[in-house]
């Protein structure tokens, strides 16, 4: 399930990010990557262990448990410190899958679902499509300032070359309470199916009421924690 949420960050929190990481010293890329990412990824990083990546990333953090639509379409049992890249001048990162295992320091999580927060507006820059591989093709996204992409780290997936300006984001991966995709998006369906009757006929109807319940139990035999 790929789904896009947005307004995770306001103009003002963009505004807040962007100041803190673009004072900070950028690195290559590849800094972190395995050999096989390597041979496809050409961009700039921001060192995650810096100071500038945590305090940015706390703004991001913080904003993630206010967005509820987050919330409901992950299950976030666990939430990688923000990380932040850019490209400009013909860079990309080529075809790829993210690895399973996520580490950081003593942090070491499973990584159900990837993440990407943009962070420059689409009329600042041409190319730098994110490009998701799925069940019915490639769905390519470009996002607003602000808003993020949501999508199964099993995914294959590429950024395609920035020709003009600079891309900029910011990247993390989700470990899931709910470890199958398939699950996960059936709960998520029936969440959202909940609250928009709910709006209609009020959370107190019965039906209502049974229908959470069915969501929680249902929640209750997936989650792995």
């Amino acid at each position: 399930m790929m789904i896009a949420i947005p307004d995770v960050l306001s103009a003002d929190q963009v505004r807040r990010v962007r100041a803190i990481i673009d004072a900070a010293d950028w690195v290559d890329g590849n800094i972190t990557s395995g050999p096989q990412a390597a041979l496809a990824k050409r961009n700039e990083q921001l060192p995650d262990d810096g100071a500038a990546a945590r305090e940015a990333g706390n703004i991001i953090l913080d904003a993630l448990g206010r967005t509820a639509l987050f919330i409901a379409a992950a299950l976030p049992a666990k939430v990688l410190p923000p990380m932040f890249n850019r490209y400009a001048g013909g860079q990309a990162f080529g075809m790829h899958i993210d690895n399973a295992i996520r580490i950081k320091g003593d942090f070491r999580m499973r990584s159900d679902l990837s993440a990407t927060l943009f962070l420059e507006d689409p009329a600042g820059y041409d190319g730098g499509e994110l490009v998701i591989e799925g069940a019915f093709g490639a769905e390519r996204t470009k996002l607003p300032a602000g808003h993020m992409v949501l999508y199964p780290s099993s995914s294959l997936h590429r950024v395609e070359p920035v020709t003009r300006g600079v891309r900029t984001a910011s990247f993390f991966w989700i470990e899931s309470m709910v470890r199958d995709d398939a699950a996960r998006r059936s709960l998520f369906e029936l969440d959202g199916a909940i609250q928009t009757l709910g709006q209609k006929v009020g959370q107190g109807d019965p039906a209502i009421v049974q229908l959470t319940g069915v969501y929680h139990n249902l929640l209750r035999r997936w989650a792995n924690s």
